[in-house]
C-alpha cells in the first residue's frame, strides 16, 4: 500500500503552510539488485529524491519503478538512463504497481485531484488504454493472478483494510478476508492457489496465505506462515514457486510508512502445509516504504530488486 494524494510525501509545500516553516526529510534513493547466485548485490540507479518499489520486466531489461508521482523504466545493463512510461494525464501513481506474468498488462495505483483517495487502473504495457478498475478510494493493487484474470487488491470499505479481487474481464469486487485485523500486500503464488499477505490479526504483523478464492467464512482458510516477533510486510513469491522474500521492520513498528534499519528475509515457499522453519536473513538495510511494496523478482528468480535510502542533510 501506498500514500495517496492528500498525504504529506505526496504533497508539495504551498507558501504559508507549515510545510515550508519544516521541511519535510529528504532522502537519497539506490535502486539495488541482489543476485542469489552469488549473494551479492550492486546498486543500479540513485538519485537524491525518492524512488519507490521496482518491478522486473518480463523482458528482463527493465525495472519499473515510480518517483514523484510517475513511472519509470530504468535499464538493468547499460547507462541507468530513466525513460517516463506515459499512462494519462491527472494521476499521481503510487508505488503499487506491476506487470502480468505474460508482460502484456500493466495494473497500477494512482491518485487524482478530487478522488478521494488512490484508485486502481490497468493499461497496456506502454502505457496505453486506461482503464480505471476502481471507483472507489482509498483502493491500492498488489497482485496479479498468474493467468491475467484477477487482481488482488487492498482496500478500505468499511473502515478496515481487507483484501479483494477483482475480474479484469469487469465485474464487482470480490471480498477475499474479512477478519477485523488490517491486512494488507496480498500476492499470487505462481501456481495460482495461494495469495501471500501480511496481517496483524494474530498480534504482530505476519505473513499468511490464503487459497486465491479468499479465505472463507470467519477467514477460516487463512493460514499463518511467519510467526516471531518482527513485524512482516509485503510477502513476494519467486516466478519459480521455490522462495518467498519479504520486509521485516523491527518489533513494535505500527505500520509500513516510516523509513528505518528494516531486514530482507526469505523462507522457502510452503507447499501443501506450511511448517515453521525460521526465515533466513538476506540483508539488514535502511529502507521501509518504497524498499519492497511489490512483487520484484525477475523472470528467472534469480535476482530481486529493492530500495534503500539515505538521510539527506536539509
Amino acid at each position: 500500500m501506498a500514500l495517496t494524494w492528500g498525504s504529506a510525501e505526496a504533497q508539495q509545500p504551498t507558501a504559508g503552510s507549515p510545510s515550508q516553516a519544516r521541511p519535510q526529510q529528504r532522502y537519497r534513493s539506490r535502486i539495488e539488485v541482489f543476485d542469489l547466485r552469488t549473494n551479492q548485490h550492486r546498486v543500479l540507479f540513485q538519485a537524491d529524491t525518492v524512488w519507490e518499489a521496482p518491478n522486473w520486466t518480463v523482458d528482463g531489461k527493465y525495472l519499473l519503478a515510480n518517483s514523484g508521482g510517475n513511472l519509470y523504466r530504468i535499464p538493468v545493463e547499460g547507462a541507468p538512463s530513466p525513460e517516463k512510461l506515459e499512462v494519462g494525464e491527472g494521476l499521481r501513481c503510487n508505488n503499487d504497481h506491476g506487470f502480468t506474468r505474460d508482460g502484456k498488462l500493466l495494473a497500477f495505483s494512482a491518485s487524482s485531484q478530487g478522488s478521494g483517495g488512490s484508485q486502481v487502473y490497468v493499461v497496456a504495457s506502454d502505457g496505453s488504454g486506461r482503464r480505471a478498475m476502481t471507483t472507489k478510494a482509498p483502493s491500492y493493487f498488489h497482485g496479479w493472478s498468474p493467468d491475467g484474470k484477477w487482481l488482488a487488491i487492498v482496500a478500505n470499505r468499511t473502515g478496515n483494510f481487507d483484501l479483494f479481487r477483482i475480474p479484469v474481464a469487469g465485474g464487482a469486487e470480490q471480498p477475499l478476508t474479512s477478519d477485523p485485523g488490517y491486512d494488507d500486500g496480498p500476492d499470487y503464488s505462481p501456481d495460482g492457489r495461494w495469495i501471500y499477505f501480511n496481517s496483524n490479526r494474530a498480534g504482530n504483523y505476519d505473513i499468511w496465505r490464503m487459497p486465491a478464492d479468499g479465505a472463507g467464512p470467519g477467514d477460516a482458510r487463512a493460514e499463518q506462515v511467519s510467526s516471531d516477533e518482527w513485524e512482516d510486510w509485503f510477502p513476494h513469491p519467486s516466478p519459480d514457486g521455490q522462495r518467498l522474500v519479504f520486509l521485516s521492520f523491527p518489533k513494535g513498528t505500527a505500520d509500513h510508512n516510516g523509513k528505518m534499519e528494516v531486514t530482507l528475509r526469505m523462507l522457502a515457499m510452503p507447499g501443501r502445509k506450511v511448517d515453521k522453519t525460521p526465515p533466513s536473513v538476506v540483508l539488514q538495510i535502511f529502507g521501509g516504504q518504497g524498499t519492497i511494496n511489490v512483487n520484484s523478482w525477475s523472470p528467472d528468480s534469480k535476482r530481486f530488486a529493492f530500495v534503500t535510502y539515505e538521510v539527506l542533510r536539509q
